[in-house]
């Protein structure tokens, strides 16, 4: 991919020969030589041909999901030790590990995963998944941006990123609602913590963030709130972290909150609160320009969404996953991951649109399912189990519960591991991602199949590749947003929402 030069501010569309992005024939004309986020004019042409095509009819899987849980795995786990184990490969490839049968025909996983295997029925697995960045972009994982390197996965803010999914989904979402008053429910929700928060030794990591939508559409994160009961030796080159981990086991008392926004000082009252509000109020009467600048529309946003909140218990009782029955809360297991699934499953039930809910590193930098030291040993004790039990839990809720049809469940990653084993302390597998695998459950996708293949060793797609993208505009169609809609960034300049296909033998 072509990186983008530097593109002059748009003129806003005039009343000339407009095409459906918003700008004119002649606006395309003036930025053709010019290249637009790494686009020929040929692209842009395509893109607006895309976007006027989407009144064409739709498979009747568009809009199925009223919401989607979004899983994701940083660091990246071995789709060896996963779901796509090679049990003839030598040993340096196969590993340690044996695998089983699933209850999906024909789909064997790793034996650390019993629990996993007995639902692989009502899950499409996707074992094609490939690109050509093997970085932690999460950023290339989960938004249409069309280009990533190491300098933009360290900065979170760099211009030149696009939106995170969810960012666009509640962004879409309120647009659709413009005139009513907000919810007390975000469309947007974080779990566990603000993304990449709770480790030491590097800097902080892109990808959930709104880019040029604008800091309002970052999603709501949420906090962890109870304590690690269990431990696992993580290394870091030459460091080492023994305290307890969350993602290991976790206090009965475990729960979420949302600081900023369900959390008063204990000398304020709503009444104390609604005064406050009311001489924001007069102030802000005579400081009308601010809303006119992308600060002053978040302030006001995430202002009036705060108030509806603090308002309303909705929030705070969903995150509260004390609340569940304790055979509940047992079915998804004592993780950090186990809770931060039902507590997503919750959400979704008080109406959020899209929950995030990220196995993120703790303690140290390098850690959570990137495992390039001591691969085995944290597969064994830290990362299998928690999936297994976490997965297993999610899927036999929303089944009891009757929301399979409704829900859409995605988990991935940004990339796979290497089928080699590396030489590191306790041996270990490297970035790789010229074939992963991803996991589709619930809302219009089909129970029980199995999507493309990588070849005998792991190592490359066989048959069938799929891009992150492809899994991006399935998600959006999923929610009834047509993935090949514009939006503009903050030049003004048409972008489509991603650039990828429908993966149409996950649908139903």
């Amino acid at each position: 991919f072509p990186r983008a030069p530097s593109v002059p501010h748009w003129p806003a569309p005039n009343n000339g020969h407009h095409l459906c992005g918003g700008f004119s024939r002649r606006d395309l004309l003036r930025v053709g030589g010019l290249g637009l986020a790494g686009a020929t004019l040929a692209q842009i042409n395509q893109w607006q041909e895309a976007s006027a095509a989407s009144t064409a009819p739709r498979p009747r899987t568009f809009g199925k999901a009223k919401g989607v849980i979004l899983i994701h795995l940083y660091g990246s786990p071995s789709q060896l030790e996963t779901v796509d184990p090679k049990p003839d490969a030598p040993v340096e490839i196969r590993g340690e590990f044996g695998c089983i049968p699933s209850s999906l025909p024909g789909l064997n996983v790793c034996e650390l995963l019993p629990n996993l295997a007995k639902v692989m029925d009502r899950t499409t697995v996707v074992r094609s998944m490939t690109h050509r960045y093997p970085i932690h972009g999460v950023a290339y994982a989960l938004t249409g941006v069309p280009v990533i390197d190491v300098a933009m996965e360290l900065s979170p803010r760099d211009p030149k990123h696009w939106p995170y999914f969810g960012s666009v989904v509640d962004f879409v979402e309120t647009q659709r609602s413009q005139g009513k008053p907000p919810s007390a429910v975000p469309n947007n929700v974080f779990l566990p913590w603000p993304f990449s928060s709770h480790r030491v030794g590097e800097v902080p990591r892109a990808g959930p963030f709104a880019a040029f939508l604008g800091s309002q559409y970052d999603p709501i994160a949420t906090d962890f709130v109870g304590r690690a009961t269990k431990g696992h030796i993580k290394t870091l080159r030459d460091m080492t972290y023994t305290d307890n981990d969350p993602y290991v086991g976790t206090s009965d008392d475990t729960h979420f909150v949302v600081p900023s926004a369900t959390n008063l000082q204990a000398d304020v009252t709503l009444d104390r609160l609604d005064t406050r509000r009311s001489l924001l109020e007069q102030l802000d009467a005579g400081r009308r320009d601010l809303n006119r600048t992308a600060a002053g529309l978040s302030l006001d946003r995430y202002r009036a969404m705060t108030y509806s909140m603090l308002h309303s218990d909705t929030l705070r009782t969903a995150l509260d996953v004390r609340r569940e029955p304790v055979e509940t809360r047992d079915l998804y297991g004592p993780t950090l991951f186990g809770k931060a699934l039902l507590a997503a499953r919750r959400m979704i039930e008080a109406g959020t649109k899209v929950v995030s809910v990220f196995w993120d590193e703790f303690g140290l930098a390098g850690t959570g399912w990137d495992t390039h030291w001591d691969h085995f040993a944290k597969m064994r004790n830290e990362l299998c189990p928690g999936l297994d039990q976490g997965w297993y839990g999610l899927i036999t809720d929303l089944e009891r519960r009757g929301l399979m049809d409704d829900v859409l469940v995605v988990c991935t990653s940004e990339h796979g591991r290497t089928p080699t084993i590396n030489k590191a302390k306790g041996g270990g597998r490297d970035h790789w991602s010229r074939v992963y695998s991803t996991l589709f459950a619930g809302a219009g996708i089909r129970r029980g199949h199995i999507v493309g293949a990588s070849d005998k060793h792991g190592g490359d797609v066989a048959r069938d590749p799929q891009s992150p993208k492809d899994m991006l505009a399935t998600m959006y169609h999923l929610l009834g947003i047509d993935h090949h809609m514009l939006i503009h960034d903050a030049l003004g300049r048409p972008l489509p929402l991603v650039e990828g296909k429908l993966m149409t033998d996950v649908l139903a």
